[in-house]
């Protein structure tokens, strides 16, 4: 491969990059900054430009050319982005209200890098979203003023060509790729009523009926909103600060789906518990979610918001879909162990399970083979350091600061798409020099009583296994509208009483399980032979259905009766009960 991609690595041993696989050496195409001072550090979009700021200036090299582009006199600078172009450099440093209360100096600064003229100063007093947001082809940027969009042409600053106008916009996304440019915006709900994501095409801000998309929802505190990658699309993760049943500690999320063609849906997700992460595949028509109280599940659903392959449980809370979208990663980071599982999402097999401890950060490399994993200050303070894996679970590269260092930030260099190919899927570990990295396994605790006898496992729970939702091939692709949806669920549930009523008849033995591709929300009728137990767990379910409901009124705002408060309350003994029955104990 002519191409080598390069990883800048910032910490307080300095600045300075090192060149990726296969080579793994300091680059000369680059001068290590020593200054202890480094503050932020950015590649452009293709990769040919790096800027840093080292506390005295912020620099900007062509790597490519290893020459320095330009340098700014801004020692103050702590943020910089390069827009998608490399025609604009944008910087940040900390707002300063002026001594009796007047107006600050402008912190943000916009420079022309061909001429290193600034182009704008203006003031952007709150760190969270400083930098205006550009579309890849630079025809518009756009920032948020006083909780409206505003928007200018082609890098002149000076005008502003249009202004998206809301209740309140709190967060905006632009879509990725070429023109027409859309815009996702969501504005948080106040005094009861409900927040909301719309979709524009930009310029087409004129009144409600302009939008190509819009969805509702109680419950939202803060939103993320993913477009995919052909702007077709958004997913929307909707959280709030407190789960005000109790049940999580990281607050509620729910999952919400919005198209540019008007259609709008809930990701149904079948296991309650927060939602850690969701990413969209490269090939924008799929994307996976990782949900649920531990272990959590991980699913990969359609554009039809329909599960197309689960992956059970397990320990993981993060998903990375490789470059060309062909490898997935499922990690467990942060508060768990580190544990991967690199899956081939074309076949859905497991490639491998690599252990990377204490990683605070993981990273795909551009040419989709190789994937960084680091800790760095100051999540952590101890072991920093960096490894370079391949995807097959092989650790090629590894470095480890000295004990009195600490290590902040590592980056791929980016690359256009196209420079790499995408390459077939190995399940061969590649060859390494470097020893295996497999971790001891630690030794449960066990109390001096039982430490001479024999082990007996002992499971919390048992982990779900993987298993394929597609339906059987041949099924028509054209997504089922809402009556068609309804009467197939009403058939569906006809032919299960059918079933029941042959199988009781028969006195034969439960009836057949019900078809993997069945709709998540279509309960099979359960028969366990014994016509009481079933007639029990029929009034269970329905009891079941009844607090659901309950639980959605008392969320869009009704004021519920003690008695109805009293029947949300048993629904915990109502599942162990049900539970109990269904597992005939």
């Amino acid at each position: 491969n002519a191409f080598f991609v390069s990883i800048s690595v910032r910490g307080s041993e300095g600045l300075y990059m090192v060149n990726g696989p296969p080579r793994f050496t300091e680059s000369s195409a680059f001068q290590r900054d020593s200054g202890k001072n480094c503050k932020a550090v950015a590649f452009s979009k293709d990769g040919s430009l790096f800027a840093w700021c080292n506390g005295e200036k912020v620099n900007v090299v062509n790597v490519t050319r290893a020459e320095l582009l330009r340098s700014f006199d801004l020692p103050k600078a702590v943020c910089l982005e390069l827009s998608p172009k490399n025609n604009v450099l944008a910087t940040w440093q900390a707002y300063a209200a002026g001594k009796d209360g007047t107006v600050g100096v402008p912190n943000l600064q916009l420079h022309d890098l061909r001429t290193g003229k600034c182009l704008k100063s203006l003031i952007q007093k709150k760190m969270q979203n400083w930098c205006p947001c550009w579309a890849d082809d630079e025809s518009i940027c756009a920032r948020n003023v006083n909780n409206e969009v505003h928007f200018f042409e082609n890098n002149n600053f000076n005008t502003i060509a249009n202004k998206l106008h809301l209740q309140k916009v709190s967060d905006f996304v632009l879509s990725p790729g070429a023109q027409p440019i859309k815009v996702a915006v969501y504005v948080p709900g106040s005094k009861g009523a409900p927040s909301f994501v719309r979709l524009y095409q930009y310029p087409n801000f004129g009144g409600p009926q302009s939008a190509l998309a819009n969805k509702s929802f109680f419950k939202a505190d803060r939103v993320t909103m993913l477009w995919n990658k052909k702007a077709t699309a958004v997913l929307v993760v909707a959280s709030t600060e407190v789960d005000k049943t109790g049940a999580s500690y990281y607050g509620e999320q729910t999952l919400h789906y919005l198209a540019a063609n008007g259609e709008s849906a809930v990701v149904q997700l079948p296991k309650n518990g927060p939602i850690y992460d969701v990413a969209w595949s490269p090939n924008s028509v799929e994307f996976c979610a990782v949900y649920g109280f531990m272990p959590a599940k991980a699913t990969i659903f359609n554009l039809k918001c329909d599960p197309v392959f689960d992956f059970g449980t397990g320990p993981r809370n993060a998903a990375y879909y490789s470059p060309h979208g062909h490898i997935l990663v499922l990690a467990g980071f942060g508060n768990l162990r580190g544990q991967m599982e690199v899956w081939d999402v074309k076949n859905y097999k497991l490639i491998s399970k690599p252990v990377a401890s204490d990683s605070t950060y993981f990273a795909w490399c551009p040419d989709g083979e190789h994937i960084v994993t680091a800790t760095c200050a100051p999540r952590l303070r101890v072991s920093n350091g960096y490894k370079i894996w391949h995807y097959t679970g092989s650790v090629l590269h590894t470095y480890e600061v000295p004990s009195n260092e600490e290590m902040w930030q590592v980056s791929w260099q980016p690359f256009p798409d196209g420079v790499f190919p995408a390459r077939a899927v190995r399940y061969q570990a590649v060859p390494s020099e470097m020893p295996s990295a497999e971790p001891k396994p630690a030794q449960a605790y066990r109390p001096p009583a039982l430490r001479n006898k024999p082990v007996t496992s002992s499971k919390l729970h048992e982990d779900e296994p993987p298993q394929n939702m597609k339906p059987p091939s041949g099924g028509g692709d054209k997504p089922l509208s809402k009556t068609a949806l309804k009467n197939q669920r009403k058939h569906e549930a006809k032919k299960a009483a059918k079933q029941e009523a042959k199988a009781e008849a028969n006195q034969g033995p439960a009836q057949a399980p019900a078809p993997q591709n069945a709709p998540q929300n279509a309960v099979p009728a359960t028969t366990t032979g014994d016509p009481d137990v079933d007639k029990k767990i029929k009034n269970l379910k329905k009891k079941l259905k009844a607090i659901e409901q309950l639980k959605e009124q008392a969320a869009a705002g009704k004021q519920l009766e003690k008695n109805q408060v009293e029947k949300i309350q048993k629904e915990a003994a109502l599942l162990k009960e049900l539970e109990d029955l269904e597992l005939g104990v």
